[in-house]
């Protein structure tokens, strides 16, 4: 049975009037997953994250550091506030993704862990972009300390996400694959961006100009993140699920449909590999719920998804990651 990961405390991070990574965005979400019947999902409240797996990724200064900020109710920067519930609240979404893991390493094939603050843009040392810790880099480190060899990260976010990107710059067993809108903030994720040493290739920033939508997301993973996935062979994927390149999006560009998130999960659906989705951006409450719940119904579904058109932008990046990795169809 698919297992949906929650948590009370992701309702108490108040980010003020105004913000747009709200607690609403939880409401509207729960709302349509229950006016659904919750899609035959098993809840499961959400643990909090301990120190050990924290530290797999972020320094023992820079946690205290956070909790000393949200003690306080400050903030790291304009976009990244805390309240009196934003501690708690980062645990549970940390600890969300690793118990996440967990359930996928122990035999369950589908998983989303709905929590929030999200967690992409944070650093090894840093918050940043509404995050505070890198909930899917602590996940993935805690699939690799617990048999996984090999993860996948797929991050769709529409904006790229900098923090695992550079927790996993020169890690061989992470293939860390981002479709974002670029140039676009935080500034990072060119296609030229394929990772440093023992890590060369295997960064996949997948670029997508403002106004691209299905064709062009799904045609980036159905032929250039899918044929890396199978060669990479990854023990299970973690999708930093974003839903902001959604047209109806406050913050994005791009023009992605509800159903459009619906393909996505097919997508990755076909490596036959256990799929864990942590929740990332998306703003707009009606797409948001909407193509949280389109993914939910694919990914337990595991329907034959669409194929998608080469076009130029689909060529552009299998040049570049087709010089590490083999991209041909399978049979």
């Amino acid at each position: 049975m698919p297992v949906y990961f929650s948590h009370p405390s992701s309702l108490e991070h108040d980010t003020g009037p105004g913000h747009p990574e709200r607690p609403d965005r939880i409401r509207a979400i729960e709302a349509e997953l229950d006016r659904r019947d919750w899609l035959g999902y098993e809840r499961r409240e959400a643990p909090a994250v301990t120190t050990e797996q924290l530290l797999a990724v972020h320094p023992k200064s820079y946690i205290e550091f956070v909790q000393e900020t949200c003690a306080r109710s400050g903030a790291f920067d304009l976009d990244t506030p805390t309240s009196n519930g934003t501690w708690e609240a980062a645990l549970r979404a940390a600890g969300g993704g690793c118990a996440l893991v967990e359930a996928l390493l122990a035999g369950e094939s589908v998983g989303f862990s709905a929590l929030r603050p999200p967690g992409h843009h944070a650093e090894h040392s840093r918050a940043m972009g509404f995050c505070l810790f890198a909930n899917v880099a602590i996940a993935a480190r805690h699939a690799l300390s617990h048999g996984a060899e090999r993860v996948l990260v797929l991050d769709w976010d529409v904006h790229h996400g900098n923090g695992t990107n550079a927790i996993f710059h020169e890690s061989p067993e992470v293939l860390f694959a981002s479709l974002h809108q670029y140039p676009f903030w935080p500034g990072s994720g060119a296609l030229s961006d394929v990772g440093a040493g023992p890590g060369e290739g295997f960064s996949l920033n997948l670029p997508v100009p403002a106004g691209a939508g299905e064709d062009e997301y799904c045609g980036l993973v159905e032929h250039v993140v899918l044929p890396a996935a199978r060669a990479f062979d990854p023990d299970l994927v973690l999708v930093s699920a974003g839903f902001d390149a959604h047209r109806d999006d406050p913050l994005g560009e791009c023009a992605m449909e509800t159903g459009s998130y619906g393909q996505l999960a097919l997508l990755v659906m076909t490596l036959g590999k256990p799929v864990g989705y942590l929740l990332e951006g998306g703003y707009d409450l009606g797409a948001l719920a909407g193509s949280v719940a389109a993914s939910m119904e694919c990914l337990a579904a595991a329907d034959e998804p669409a194929s998608f058109p080469r076009g130029p932008l689909v060529e552009g990046a299998a040049g570049m990651v087709g010089r590490y990795w083999e991209l041909s169809s399978p049979a």
